[in-house]
């Protein structure tokens, strides 16, 4: 199943049934009055959130969706039916917004939130609603209203306690595949993850977090370079950053650049990403000469950030110690979040 994180669809709710025009017609009744009845009302577009959903995959090819219409009133006084909503099952994490105005209707960041994004038309009174001491017998009824329309905007951003980033090729993806089920794609060359990843890291005396594997930044990122903001968004939503440094490709003149390459972008991209709490793991300490590689960046890099981790994701060196710490971060920040 391919990746879809945006979707631009036109919603348009139900319209409202006509109201009826009807006499009483009844053997021994004489002059039967109007008996008219409403038209229902027409049904909401409602999106409403699921952990059932992954992607936005059920949108890329419909581009616009409808609500039931509400029935038109009938004789006898009998209202039209009212038009069922359509519900749209999004995943958690997604963000509606008003394409022409751009602003945000909904940010369903949690399961089973609902929003009504369009609202249906509503019915048309019937002529008995006409009736009035001057108009005893009125020959007229009112349309059903239309149902709003408008067009939405998707995007999903994924909930996940830790987002592991770094530059291509680093090891994020043998990093999640060890800590978790995940099984992303592995290979030798940049750029091999082109979708994020999500996998559920299981811990003995800590609670299960979800961990996402992020594509690959390169500087420009936040211009849209290689992978471009497209992903950089999934960030937003981690509460903590696990930063991923290959030691077999640290530039001799500044190893600490891919450090600050990527922090960079961060800060570009949006300034709030700078204050969250940040891992730092040292990758591919397997490789020769890499406790000397290790202890000289370390040093380099504590001025910035001293939660400094050695580990190879490749033979799982290290990575015990390392995953409880950050289910112990993930613990803190929940605790936190509830706090507040």
């Amino acid at each position: 199943m391919r990746f879809i994180d945006e979707a631009l669809i036109t919603v348009e709710a139900g319209s409202g049934g006509n109201g009826c025009v009807s006499f009483r017609r009844e053997k021994y009744v004489p002059k039967g009055g109007p008996d008219g009845g409403d038209g229902g009302k027409g049904g909401d577009v409602v999106f409403k959130s699921t952990l059932r959903k992954a992607t936005l995959q059920d949108f890329r090819f419909k581009r616009h969706v409808k609500a039931e219409r509400g029935a038109h009133g009938r004789g006898k006084n009998q209202s039209g039916k009212t038009g069922r909503d359509l519900v749209i099952a999004v995943p958690v994490g997604t963000l509606i917004h008003d394409d022409e105005t751009g602003g945000l209707i909904k940010d369903l960041s949690r399961p089973n939130e609902a929003v009504v994004v369009a609202r249906g038309g509503r019915g048309g009174a019937g002529n008995a609603r006409f009736v009035s001491s001057r108009n005893r017998a009125p020959r007229r009824a009112g349309k059903g209203e239309p149902g709003e329309q408008l067009t939405v905007r998707l995007e999903l951003k994924l909930l996940a306690d830790v987002g592991v980033i770094g530059l291509p090729n680093a090891g994020k993806s043998t990093l999640i595949s060890r800590l978790s089920c995940a099984r992303p794609k592995v290979a030798d060359y940049p750029f091999t993850t082109l979708v994020p990843s999500l996998g559920v890291v299981e811990s003995r005396d800590e609670e299960p977090f979800v961990i996402a594997d992020i594509p690959g930044l390169i500087e420009g990122a936040h211009r849209g370079v290689g992978l471009g903001v497209r992903f950089l968004k999934h960030v937003e939503r981690t509460q903590i950053l696990l930063h991923l440094i290959d030691l077999s490709d640290l530039p001799e003149e500044d190893p600490v650049r891919p450090y600050r390459v990527i922090n960079r972008e961060l800060e570009l991209f949006n300034p709030d990403l700078a204050k969250e709490r940040q891992v730092i793991a040292l990758n591919k300490a397997d490789i020769p000469g890499a406790r000397a590689l290790a202890e000289k960046i370390t040093d380099r890099l504590r001025p910035f950030n001293p939660d400094i981790w050695t580990i190879s994701a490749l033979t799982r060196q290290g990575l015990s110690p390392l995953k409880r710490h950050l289910a112990r971060l993930v613990r803190e920040a929940r605790a936190g979040g509830q706090d507040e």
